[in-house]
């Protein structure tokens, strides 16, 4: 299969016109996977993917096995076990660099994004290798995340984010308590009826196919200080500075500044390459080697998302206060 490499761009892969989805991606699925584990993503173009249905089949067969989407931060929409619509995040706004589920103890390893409508502009899926991130950070600061870990703050609230019934499947507090602590995630029901959750995980990760050290977490991205400034400081003035839908801290508790996660930023940005979707494309992505972001966009987008092949986290890389 001809693969293009350009620059500022994710790997392309262009499919035989007048194939079935299905019966293409069956055909193809160990070059596809192959080109993904030496590159860290690959865009497929000309796949024709169109409906949910058979899109969700495409996927389903390239996938090792799917897992369900939890504690997600915005609502999705379900298609079928294990696909999804992408998050229901404002259009408007940038839903920074981050690797799905990098704060939970089990994560994919594979992301799987189809786009069946492009929007009229704007709204590409960026991506960033997390191993040359990782290498271009001030050696303080992934040294200090390297011993510490992060620690991860949420309040779930009715009017924004993804509710406490959305993020754990139930609002039985019983059942929700039982999967708090299975996941070693600290939780505590506020007097307003409200659930303020803590868990503090590893930042970094070696990659399981070449050893590389990875920057894998979602420190920036949930972060109060990559909101809109209008927009956190009207959530502190409605619920607190504890009381933030997010937030996240040094592994000892301590808090970040904003420098520093204008410099994580920063350097997710020189290392950004983005191309613009076009119906019917297909997008595979190493969670753990690239982080993926989604630009403002405007007109009708529906991108479907997958979350493949799941991985537990080592000993080694839960971290306790």
């Amino acid at each position: 299969m001809p693969l293009s490499t350009p620059t500022g761009r994710p790997p392309l892969l262009r499919a035989e016109p007048g194939r079935a989805p299905e019966a293409w991606s069956a055909e193809h699925r160990d070059e596809l996977r192959a080109a993904v584990a030496e590159h860290g993503s690959l865009l497929v173009r000309g796949l024709g993917l169109s409906d949910p249905g058979s899109t969700a089949a495409v996927l389903t067969r390239l996938a090792d096995s799917l897992m369900p989407d939890r504690e997600p931060f915005a609502p999705r929409r379900s298609y079928t076990d294990g696909v999804y619509s992408s998050s229901k995040w404002p259009p408007n706004q940038q839903m920074c660099m981050h690797h799905e589920m990098s704060y939970a103890l089990e994560f994919p390893a594979l992301l799987l994004f189809a786009c069946l409508e492009a929007p009229a502009s704007g709204g590409a899926t960026a991506l960033a290798d997390s191993q040359a991130v990782f290498d271009a950070l001030p050696p303080e600061l992934t040294g200090r995340f390297e011993r510490e870990g992060w620690v991860l703050t949420r309040t779930y609230h009715d009017e924004i984010g993804a509710s406490v019934a959305e993020a754990f499947g139930t609002d039985d507090r019983t059942a929700i308590e039982r999967y708090c602590r299975a996941q070693a995630i600290d939780f505590a029901w506020q007097p307003d009826g409200s659930l303020r959750t803590r868990q503090h995980r590893g930042a970094v990760l070696d990659h399981p196919g070449n050893g590389r050290r990875c920057w894998f977490n979602q420190v920036a991205f949930l972060s109060e200080w990559t909101m809109e400034p209008e927009v956190r400081e009207y959530l502190v003035d409605v619920y607190g500075p504890d009381g933030l839908p997010f937030n996240t801290r040094f592994g000892n508790g301590d808090p970040l500044d904003e420098d520093v996660v204008r410099t994580i930023n920063k350097v997710y940005e020189t290392h950004t390459v983005r191309e613009p979707w076009r119906s019917g494309d297909l997008l595979l992505v190493d969670n753990i080697r690239t982080a993926h972001s989604r630009e403002p966009f405007e007109g009708p987008r529906e991108v479907l998302a997958a979350l493949a092949d799941p991985v537990r986290r080592a000993d080694r890389e839960v971290r306790t206060p």
